[in-house]
């Protein structure tokens, strides 16, 4: 784990079999998929629904992911659990594995906790994994999780922990907040990804590594070329047409969009669903958004 990766990722969609369980073959062709386009794969973030997933089906979609051959250096698996066992359990796995680093939300349950709680929580699971290769990607979500990563948490944890705390994925949805933390923390060897392509543009021009983000699942290569050539004279006008696409997904729950996209270019009805609590999108709502998104162009090319 000692390459950085940067780049677009995408936090993978988890495909469900009709009795809802998780479906690894149709997750492993996914995943082959994004990274023929030149994704990362950072499985088992908020788009994969990872929250609705059990630690043995999550260790389950790991092996097979592990198995399938695609190299474990393209991977950044989410392993942020409100029990800590679980959080250690899953990290460990990634490690032994060879992923580039684990995206690690804070236990997310109890509010109002303090940076003192939080350092323990993630001191905790980098002692009790004990492995030099591990790399710690934090995990700010605010509007989900309600339990933000601050600025001086990040502070405590880079000094107590410099080779292991890695970057962040800064999905608070305010380009201020990913501004500042570009800002506080250039000088160090820290990495910042936004959670959303619509700011990768102004994420790059202040040095941070790339995007993972959820429509990284369905827009990946035109994302990636954006990443590639984000200092070209087109820069801007690729910014534009990404965030058009990406516009289009936002007009439907997130994750139900993106599954009906899929759906829609794999022609397969059974990519549409999703575990309770969410709802797939409605027959009438998955039409409109194909006809929004044929009007932008939108393929997902060598499916």
């Amino acid at each position: 784990m000692q390459t950085r990766i940067r780049g677009v990722l995408a936090p993978v969609v988890t495909p469900f079999k009709a009795d809802l369980s998780p479906d690894p073959q149709r997750f492993v062709a996914h995943c082959r998929w994004l990274v023929s386009q030149n994704a990362g794969l950072a499985f088992f973030g908020t788009n994969s629904e990872a929250n609705s997933l059990s630690l043995s089906e999550r260790l389950a979609l790991m092996d097979a992911l592990l198995e399938s051959g695609i190299p474990p250096a393209r991977m950044m698996p989410g392993t942020g659990c409100c029990a800590l066992p679980d959080s250690v359990e899953l990290t460990r796995k990634a490690v032994a594995a060879g992923c580039s680093g684990v995206l690690m939300l804070p236990p997310f349950f109890y509010k109002n906790v303090s940076d003192d709680g939080l350092f323990r929580s993630y001191s905790e699971v980098i002692q009790r994994v004990a492995d030099d290769r591990l790399r710690i990607y934090l995990y700010h979500i605010p509007p989900v999780a309600q339990v933000p990563i601050t600025a001086t948490l990040i502070e405590r944890l880079l000094k107590a922990y410099p080779k292991t705390i890695a970057g962040i994925k800064d999905s608070s949805g305010d380009w201020n907040h990913t501004a500042m933390l570009l800002e506080t923390f250039q000088s160090q060897d820290f990495d910042v990804f936004c959670g959303s392509e619509v700011f990768l543009l102004q994420t790059l021009r202040g040095g941070g590594a790339g995007s993972i983000t959820a429509t990284g699942n369905v827009n990946p290569a035109m994302i990636h070329d954006l990443f590639c050539h984000w200092q070209s004279a087109d820069a801007d006008a690729l910014q534009a047409r990404i965030t058009g696409i990406r516009r289009a997904f936002e007009t439907l729950p997130l994750i139900s969009a993106l599954k009906a996209a899929i759906a829609w270019k794999r022609n397969d009805a059974q990519w549409r669903e999703v575990r309770p609590p969410l709802v797939s999108a409605s027959a009438e709502k998955a039409r409109a958004l194909e006809e929004s998104l044929a009007g932008l162009g939108f393929d997902m090319p060598g499916l």
